[in-house]
């Protein structure tokens, strides 16, 4: 497999990918697919999931019985091994001591990048979403329409398998018939939140997430993928028929060996490496785009970091998916007489609008769960069911005190146990027990707890970005990210709205709220970056003097320069981003092959 070092670089590729995950990855596919050289610069390690995955170990295995640690937050057997809120020897900075206006920026530095972490939740954003200033003259409209975005959607989710069902609800888009994968039945605990939700007007329903329920169709869907192209339907097919359906074994966040989820690493990077037409180097740590003296971006300037050595590779083109904050950093830092400020950053927007998903959690304890029968609801390693935002009229009527709105995801059934599992038995009978009363405990409380996860929309707003630290660089001498946060009283409002929401849900299920509901938004919000949705830093507009790239990702001010992640978001929507990530990252892939072709670029 072409996995090359600095010294085996080419000096014909047609394009440099920085970054490896959702954005990087369905770029470099798209790109070689079509016959493209490509060049993918991977600040991480090399990481194989079909090796490396742990499918069938229990915590019981594991040092801690798997429990969160510094440098593993999400435990042991995640799926991210290296990176997390800190990584050793590359800081952020924060510009204020308040708690409130932090902001904790995930990274993953490995091959697949957050692509292997991830909860594999793919909800297509809707109409509403793409020109929310349009419909409530906050925030930013973006400078596409649903319908520009609705046949990329269709793609990714035929090439990378999605479960779930139509639903024909408000602002929740359908997939064209046949598209979608069968979502898995409802556990007990869905089907009980499902019954009780109708009554107070939530609707909860199949969610879509990237999982394999069944073989993909490899005999029909590389034809609707790559028309008139044999080479890429060859391809597409020997591979499709490589992965596996999931059968309920292991949590989605270990990463996948059989590739039945969707992972950068086992959906976009073998069959466009297949096609010979993709080099990819792991441990490069890019900091730099390097312009040539046609005002054009001439290449990539990275740190190898296992010798140290700076390297620069060149190519006709340069697309940057290293995430919303690294791609902004990179652009901030590459500066020049033309670019004094940043790369591409005449309108003054690269950091500016970062954003994340609102986000307040809430547990309950359901007695008519208590002393089920044994019985296996493993299931696909997630969510089965969720409730998408139901509010719309409300909310536009001004009812509601705030602006956007939130989905809900479960969490519910027999999961596999860990060190917090005996924290609600403590909670339940005031400090626990030991011996065989523990035992009792376990078996009557064990799958009777009820957890729900609000996730909603941030609207942009001009207190939260980021910019260059003056003073701090990390281990290879790059300047660092300083991050500047505020939540609005729309966001604070929300995740006040989802504590109430929640708290009404467990008293419709019988049961008993654990340590709220937290009524005061500001307690019950959580920290900027917590839920790793960060997107914007370069966001895309119709207006130069506004935004950093045009409709196609493509940067005003550099004419071969795109960025194809998350950061050229106009909006955050309550859906999560990576399923639009994967769609903008495809659509952009697409325009660049076109002005290849036509030598435009």
């Amino acid at each position: 497999m072409p996995f090359v070092t600095p010294r085996q670089l080419r000096r014909d590729y047609d394009v440099i990918v920085v970054g490896s995950g959702a954005g990087g990855g369905q770029t470099a596919y798209t790109l070689a697919m079509d016959g493209v050289r490509v060049l993918m610069l991977e600040a991480g390690r090399h990481y194989d999931p079909a090796r490396e995955t742990p499918m069938f170990q229990t915590n019981a295995d594991a040092p801690l019985r798997g429990a969160g640690t510094p440098d593993k937050p999400f435990g042991f057997y995640d799926a991210t091994v290296d990176g997390g809120w800190q990584v050793p020897g590359e800081p952020y900075t924060q510009a204020s001591r308040d708690e409130t206006q932090r902001f904790d920026w995930w990274r993953a530095r490995m091959l697949g990048g957050r692509t292997n972490h991830w909860g594999r939740i793919s909800l297509r954003n809707g109409p509403y979403d793409f020109k929310p200033r349009s419909r409530d003259g906050l925030g930013l409209d973006w400078p596409i329409a649903y319908e520009d975005l609705a046949p990329y959607y269709d793609k990714v989710e035929m090439l990378v398998g999605i479960y779930g069902s139509n639903e024909g609800l408000e602002n929740t888009p359908d997939s064209p018939e046949g598209v979608l994968l069968p979502p898995p039945k409802a556990r007990v605990g869905e089907l009980l939140v499902q019954q009780r939700g109708a009554g107070l007007g939530v609707p909860v329903v199949p969610i879509h997430r990237a999982v394999l329920t069944r073989p993909l169709d490899h005999k029909t869907l590389p034809a609707r993928l790559h028309p008139g192209n044999p080479t890429a339907q060859r391809i597409l097919v020997a591979d499709m028929q490589r992965r596996a359906a999931c059968f309920w074994a292991t949590p989605c966040g270990r990463g996948c060996s059989i590739r039945a989820t969707y992972q950068s690493t086992a959906v976009h990077l073998p069959p466009a490496l297949d096609t010979g037409k993709l080099d990819i180097v792991c441990d490069a740590m890019a900091y730099e785009v390097v312009l040539g003296r046609n005002g054009k971006a001439r290449g990539v300037r990275f740190v190898d970091r296992r010798t140290g050595r700076h390297e620069e590779a060149q190519a006709r083109v340069v697309v940057l998916a290293a995430s919303a904050a690294e791609t902004a950093r990179l652009l901030l830092n590459s500066k020049s007489a033309s670019f004094p400020d940043g790369l591409a950053n005449s309108s003054g927007k690269v950091g500016r609008y970062l954003m994340d998903t609102v986000g307040s959690d809430l547990v309950g304890q359901i007695p008519l769960l208590e002393n089920l029968p044994p019985h296996n609801e493993d299931g696909a390693g997630g969510s089965h069911l969720y409730a998408p935002w139901w509010l719309y009229g409300p909310q536009l009527k001004g009812e509601l005190g705030f602006a956007r709105g939130y989905h809900i995801e479960l969490g519910t059934g027999r999961r596999m146990p860990g060190m917090s599992t005996g924290a609600g038995l403590q909670w339940l009978n005031g400090g626990g027990n030991y011996g065989a009363k523990f035992k009792q405990d376990v078996r009557r409380y064990y799958g009777s707890f009820v957890s729900f996860s609000g996730r909603g929309e941030m609207i942009p707003n001009e207190q939260s970005f980021c910019e260059i630290d003056p003073a701090v660089k990390d281990r290879w001498g790059i300047p660092v990210l300083r991050f500047h946060w505020q939540w609005s009283e729309h966001e604070t409002r929300q995740a006040a709205h989802m504590q109430k929401t929640f708290a009404a849900l467990v008293e419709a299920m019988g049961g008993k709220v654990q340590g709220g509901p937290e009524l005061d938004g500001r307690k019950a919000i959580a920290n900027g970056g917590s839920i790793i949705h960060e997107v914007g830093g370069a966001i895309m507009g119709a207006d130069r003097r506004h935004s950093v790239t045009n409709r196609w990702g493509q940067t005003w001010d550099v004419p071969n320069l795109f960025v194809a992640d998350g950061a050229t978001f106009a909006s955050n929507a309550d859906k999560n981003p990576t399923l639009t990530i994967m769609a903008l990252a495809w659509r952009t892939a697409d325009h660049i092959v076109e002005r290849l072709r036509r030598k435009e670029i």
